[in-house]
């Protein structure tokens, strides 16, 4: 039977199943929420036409993570017809009390009961979901409990109309505190401060006894979580989020951060499980740290996210569901923006388009990391097609890849890596390059770059994802950006190994860095802040980089593309709180580097990284699907039926024709090319989307 009808029968089947100690399948008894309404009184609101397959796990640390810092991807998703599980590692409780006074009130009134507070906002984010799918908020769910295989139990949830979308609640209990350090929390027994974290059952969970987890039993309660749904797509939070400059505080809530530790551990126990399983990425997210960055979704598809999210506050206070402990969580009624988190989405990882790169006689090699791995697909030059992926070896590989390619035509690809290792003072990321042994040869051995962050102590894995440069001598030169939010590098000697790091400064850095070369063989170097964009220039070739230099470009969205045009660099950037494509041609000089206006490529919105190959651009659409325009063409965009994983990438190839790939929710690569461009550019680029590698 095929895979994916084998998810699809497993999605059907959970509502009345679950998995019993040993292995085997057993009838479950639940309990269903709502008035009993039925499929035919609540139908699933039609599905759109979607060339998107796959299956999808969220995993996040409290109820409303998944609505405020991963849709519209969520409901996007939903809206494709997806197979897709949410796991909730924690119930939320706070300080018990379901007010909608802001922060910090207190009403005399409503004594704090932290298990009527969490059930109610499972109530809401069950709510948010129907709504979501449905487009009845009060569509009802079965709920039952299942054991993990941490020896704990778990209440599943299953949207009756939509029986492939499921809710997990592992109910441990939470931090209570975004940063203060409380051992009862996620951190805590991550860190070993307690042997086991219990849990905090909501008032109206079909889980009866209590239970803990130590850590070991928590990964292995997400691990076998992962190998029940089988997962082509991961999302999760962000395990390194780093500090504020100026307080020392993390940027992102604790529990956040650390149970994000706890899924990557459990996904690379996943990884390592023999049998038969299909390959999945992983996609990281920002947290709190997007409320201090340019507004990324535009007004449309942020009020969209907003009204879900009222839906889970439970905004008009109608109690439809018939909850004593109320239907949503008031606390974020009086704020259901958060703290300017509703408008933006923004991965942690993988939001580069340099993943994609031709060697010098033509062939094409596409990476990205799947079961922790470097996987890579190649596309030979003649009829043979597209192979892959084969998975180069070393494990802990994170998702988000870039390429380089030396004078002698070979591809290096960087990237970096988490280790983990048995205690907490063992977890660090490093820089790691690969490079063929020879031109379109095999790949070598993963090459240790280490850190600039020397102590590396918890929260200062906040690099980047690394750039390099090639020199005309074959040398590579990586670009990382730092903790502190400023840019560093460290340069490859003539014997092969590579010198200290060096500091190349600026402050308030935010994206991944771009370099290019333009045609003089003057390299440049570009990162965006909160406000505008930093360069650091070559006045010569071969000199060293000056800067950085203020551009005084508009604020972006933070990622940026860039690509060589004429005697400059030519960058590509979104408009905030739009999302259209803007773009700049920079040019290098013996000092400030000259900066053209802005101009747009209009058509309609999106967010993340735009790819750049020849004229073509290609990019996330306002609807989540990958979509492509002509530079100087008509201003419209033709949208694909595909949602993807991270950034798309694209190359302008020999003969003149372009292609452009994107990583699927399916773990795929999927790719389109067009010819070389006609001489009318009024004419729209048509592009359609297929696998690299057909199925079988």
């Amino acid at each position: 039977m095929p895979i994916a009808r084998r998810r699809f029968l497993l999605a059907a089947l959970l509502p009345v199943l679950t998995v019993g100690a040993t292995g085997v399948l057993a009838v479950a008894t639940g309990q269903q929420t709502s008035a009993e309404a039925t499929q035919e009184k609540n139908p699933a609101v039609a599905l759109p036409v979607s060339t998107t397959s796959g299956s999808v796990v969220q995993i996040v640390a409290h109820p409303d993570d998944d609505l405020f810092f991963m849709n519209p991807d969520l409901s996007r998703s939903l809206a494709a017809g997806l197979q897709l599980t949410t796991v909730y590692l924690t119930s939320g409780e706070a300080d018990g009390r379901n007010e909608a006074n802001g922060a910090g009130a207190k009403d005399p009134e409503q004594p704090a009961d932290r298990a009527h507070y969490a059930e109610a906002r499972q109530n809401g984010i069950r709510s948010a979901y129907a709504q979501m799918a449905t487009g009845d908020r009060a569509s009802p769910w079965k709920r039952t409990v299942i054991p993990t295989a941490g020896g704990g139990r778990a209440e599943l949830d299953v949207l009756i109309a939509r029986p492939q979308i499921n809710l997990v609640w592992l109910q441990l209990r939470e931090a209570r505190n975004p940063t203060a350090e409380n051992p009862d929390s996620l951190r805590g027994l991550w860190n070993g401060k307690i042997p086991a974290l219990e849990a905090q059952l909501t008032s109206g969970t079909p889980v009866k006894q209590p239970y803990s987890y130590t850590k070991d039993q928590l990964v292995q309660a997400i691990s076998g979580l992962l190998s029940l749904y089988r997962p082509t797509t991961i999302r999760m939070q962000d395990p390194t989020p780093g500090r504020y400059q100026d307080t020392g505080k993390y940027t992102d809530h604790q529990d956040h951060m650390y149970g994000a530790r706890f899924v990557q551990a459990a996904t690379a126990a996943y990884a390592a499980q023999a049998g038969e399983r299909p390959r999945f990425s992983v996609q990281n997210y920002l947290g709190y740290h997007n409320g201090t960055l340019p507004h990324a979704l535009d007004p449309q598809t942020a009020e969209t996210k907003i009204g879900y999210l009222k839906t889970y506050a439970w905004a008009d206070h109608q109690n439809y569901c018939g909850s004593p402990s109320g239907c949503g969580d008031r606390k974020v009624a009086s704020s259901p923006t958060g703290r300017n988190w509703a408008q933006s989405l923004r991965y942690a990882r993988a939001d580069n388009t340099s993943w994609l790169a031709a060697s010098g006689t033509g062939r094409l090699y596409a990476f990205a990391a799947l079961d922790g791995q470097m996987a890579v697909w190649t596309r030979q030059t003649g009829p043979a097609g597209w192979t892959g992926p084969a998975l180069l070896p070393g494990t802990g590989i994170d998702p988000g890849a870039s390429t380089a390619r030396l004078p002698d035509g070979r591809i290096a690809v960087l990237a970096t890596r988490t280790h983990l290792g048995p205690a907490p003072a063992d977890y660090r990321r490093e820089i790691v390059y690969a490079v063929q042994s020879a031109p379109d040869g095999p790949f070598g051995p993963w090459q240790a770059l280490g850190t600039p962050e020397g102590g590396d102590d918890e929260g200062t894995s906040a690099i980047s994802a690394p750039v390099a440069a090639v020199a005309p001598d074959g040398r590579l030169t990586v670009y990382v950006r730092d903790a502190h939010r400023s840019l560093r590098s460290r340069e490859q000697q003539p014997d092969g190994g590579f010198g200290p790091w060096q500091r190349l400064g600026g402050e308030d850095l935010q994206s991944d860095p771009v370099t290019s070369v333009d045609a003089a063989g003057r390299r440049q170097v570009y990162a965006a802040t909160t406000k505008s964009v930093l360069a650091w220039t070559q006045p010569t070739p071969g000199a060293p980089l000056q800067g950085p230099f203020p551009t005084g470009l508009p604020a972006t969205t933070v990622p940026l593309s860039a690509a060589p045009e004429g005697a400059g660099i030519r960058l590509y950037f979104r408009r905030p709180d739009s999302g259209v494509v803007r773009t700049a041609l920079v040019t290098a000089g013996s000092g400030k580097p000259q900066v053209s206006s802005v101009s747009e490529t209009g058509g309609r919105a999106g967010y993340g990284a735009i790819a750049v190959a020849g004229r073509l651009l290609a990019g996330r659409a306002e609807t989540g699907t990958v979509g492509t325009t002509g530079l100087g063409g008509p201003p419209a965009w033709t949208e694909s039926k595909l949602l993807f994983a991270g950034a798309p990438a694209g190359v302008l190839e020999l003969a003149g024709a372009t292609t452009t790939a994107v990583l699927g929710l399916d773990a795929e690569l999927h790719i389109t090319t067009t010819p070389p461009a006609t001489p009318d550019p009024s004419q729209p680029t048509r592009t359609t989307w297929h696998p690299a590698v057909p199925r079988t």
